[in-house]
């Protein structure tokens, strides 16, 4: 089981360096909030506090992010 939360983590991260190179901002925003959800069921996993923390304030940010994108649009 340890395997297939790590490889969460690695899918979190891919999908998030995926993102970066994505130059429009709708589909960025989504990549970094599918890879912060990849990572966060990894750092429940590690029961890392901080870490939990973080990608629930990176996942919150950007889904906010995506909704004044579409607000505005």
């Amino acid at each position: 089981m340890p395997y297939f939360f790590k490889a969460f983590g690695v899918i979190g991260l891919l999908v998030i360096t995926r993102g970066i190179f994505i130059k429009k901002e709708k589909p960025r925003d989504w990549y970094f909030a599918i890879g912060g959800i990849f990572l966060l069921a990894y750092s429940i996993y590690l029961r890392d506090w901080i870490f939990i923390i973080l990608q629930l304030v990176f996942i919150a940010s950007n889904l906010y992010r995506e909704y004044q994108l579409h607000k505005h649009n």
